[in-house]
C-alpha cells in the first residue's frame, strides 16, 4: 500500500473501541431510535428520512456510506465490505418503491445488519485481506452514484408522467 498514490488512513488500534461505539450509536438511531409503546417494534430515522420526496433514500445512503467507510477504515476484508455494500443497495433500491419501499424500510435494518458484520469482523479478523484505498474509493464512488440514480430516476419519472398528463 506504500507505493498506491491513493492512501487510506487506518485506525490505530487504542481507538477501535471508540469508534464502534460511535457507529454502533449511529446505527441505533437510524435503524432502532424509537420504540413502540407497549412493544419491541421499533424504527430509526432511516425509514423516516426516506419519507422524503426524492432526497430521503438519497440522504439513507449517504448515513449508511459513512458506516461503511469507518468500517474500511478498520480493516475490514473486502468481503465484509461487499456484503456491507451489499445491505445498503438493496435498502437504497427497494426503499425508492413508493409505498412498499417505505414498508420495507420499516423493517429491513441495513445499519444494524452492518454494524453486526463489522463486529463478527472485528472478533474474528480473517486472513483475507484488507481493503486497499482505491476498492474502498471504488465503493464510495459506486454509492454515491446509486444514490444519485435514486434522486434522478423519480424527477425523470415524474416530468414524464406530466407531460403526459399535460400533453406537454
Amino acid at each position: 500500500m506504500p507505493d498506491s498514490p491513493f492512501r487510506f488512513s487506518m485506525i490505530e488500534p487504542d481507538a477501535k473501541a471508540p469508534t464502534l461505539k460511535r457507529l454502533r450509536q449511529l446505527s441505533r438511531l437510524l435503524d432502532n431510535v424509537i420504540t413502540i409503546p407497549g412493544t419491541k417494534i421499533g424504527f430509526g430515522l432511516d425509514p423516516i428520512i426516506g419519507l422524503i420526496p426524492i432526497g430521503g433514500d438519497f440522504l439513507g445512503i449517504m448515513f449508511s456510506s459513512y458506516i461503511i467507510l469507518e468500517a474500511a477504515r478498520l480493516g475490514v476484508s473486502r468481503a465484509t465490505l461487499g456484503k456491507m455494500v451489499l445491505n445498503v443497495i438493496i435498502d437504497g433500491l427497494v426503499g425508492a418503491v413508493p409505498v412498499l419501499g417505505d414498508f420495507f424500510d420499516f423493517t429491513w435494518r441495513a445499519n444494524t445488519n452492518n454494524i453486526k458484520l463489522l463486529e463478527d469482523y472485528l472478533k474474528f479478523p480473517s486472513q483475507q485481506k484488507s481493503a486497499d484505498g482505491w476498492f474502498i474509493f471504488g465503493v464510495l464512488v459506486g454509492l454515491l452514484l446509486i444514490a444519485i440514480v435514486l434522486v434522478a430516476l423519480p424527477v425523470i419519472l415524474v416530468r414524464m408522467l406530466w407531460n403526459a398528463l399535460t400533453g406537454g
